[in-house]
């Protein structure tokens, strides 16, 4: 089994805030443990590429635009990579 790079870790990460989830659901959809996962979102808080969005159940993060962006240009890259 070999280890995810840098970039599919924070596809994993953006698609799943795509539509918005809280961070529990972002981490285990990611299949990140709890201290990788801090790293990962607490930079991509940071750069402006994920924001939390106040809802009646609680807090929701979800992909900004210019995380979609980035999302897309990571995954075309990745696609071209695989050929």
């Amino acid at each position: 089994m070999r280890r995810r790079s840098r970039t599919e870790v924070i596809i994993d990460i953006l698609t799943e805030a795509y539509k918005g989830a809280n961070k529990t659901r972002i981490m285990y959809r990611a299949n990140l443990n709890f201290c990788r996962f801090n790293r990962y979102f607490s930079k991509l808080m940071e750069e402006g590429l994920v924001v939390a969005a106040d809802n009646p159940g609680g807090v929701v993060y979800q992909t900004t635009e210019k995380g979609k962006k980035l999302l897309n240009l990571l995954r075309s890259a990745s696609e071209l990579a695989s050929l």
